[in-house]
């Protein structure tokens, strides 16, 4: 058990990787916390076969700075202290880029950027308080290492992500705090049925033909699971990835070499 006894948030955990990661942290020993937009009955529902003295679910939503202080103040209140903050909240729209919106751009950076960074900050400070180091595991996308003209919102919230891991890792260096990002690739999650509508729509395709294209073009011949997630948000939640910092690793099949 890599993770025995140690207190993580995560973030956007109701369902998809989230969920996943929640649940492979619960079986590595941890308390976890896990934070999301959706409805308390949701939460419940999804992890009514957990021990709930290991488990604290909170709706949040993390654009909100009232919110997030009572993520941090909640989980202090039951468990202690925070070990671990795995920041995956996070939302996907596209468009061309003529017709991107003033709209859709605050609600993509609203999420994927200014709820990640201020998140990780008021957690990194509760982190400083206890003097213990800790570990902070940012979600990044292999989005965020490239443009696409469908995509650019959210690519480029995802390079942000990449970078601000990167600036936070150096600030909090001194303070034996990990901060690292997973990029993942296509990963087959609920919100992919959405994703492929909008492909389709904009691409001319029939619903499903995206989604087969790109789980046929990975490297390793298929789409991503969340699960396979779940052994990196591990790694880098542990001792092992005591020495690693500022890095984005990537997850995705192949499909990114850096």
């Amino acid at each position: 058990m890599q993770l025995k006894d140690k207190i993580a948030i995560v973030t956007g955990g109701e369902t998809g990787i989230g969920e996943s990661v929640c649940r492979r942290y619960l079986n590595e020993g941890a308390k976890v916390v896990v934070v999301d937009v959706k409805p308390r009955s949701a939460l419940e529902a999804t992890y009514a076969d957990v021990e709930k003295s290991n488990l604290l679910l909170l709706q949040a939503d993390v654009t909100q700075r009232d919110s997030i202080e009572a993520i941090v103040s909640s989980t202090v209140d039951r468990f202690g202290r925070i070990d671990i903050l795995f920041n995956n909240a996070a939302v996907f729209d596209m468009r061309p880029l003529l017709d991107e919106s003033w709209e859709i751009f605050d609600r993509i950076f609203a999420v994927n950027v200014k709820g990640m960074f201020f998140l990780m900050q008021r957690v990194a400070q509760q982190m400083v308080d206890q003097g213990s180091g800790g570990k902070i595991i940012n979600m990044a996308s292999q989005a965020g290492r490239r443009g696409e003209a469908l995509v650019s919102h959210y690519c480029a919230s995802k390079a942000a992500v990449i970078s601000y891991t990167q600036s936070a890792a150096l600030a909090l260096a001194p303070h034996r705090i990990n901060v690292n990002g997973i990029a993942p690739g296509v990963i087959d999650t609920p919100m992919w049925k959405d994703v492929d509508a909008l492909f389709a729509r904009y691409e001319n395709r029939a619903i499903g033909e995206k989604k087969r294209l790109v789980g046929e073009s990975v490297p390793l011949g298929r789409m991503g699971r969340p699960d396979d997630l779940t052994g990196a948000a591990v790694f880098l939640a542990s001792a092992d990835a005591d020495y690693i910092t500022a890095q984005t690793l990537n997850v995705d099949g192949g499909n990114w070499m850096s």
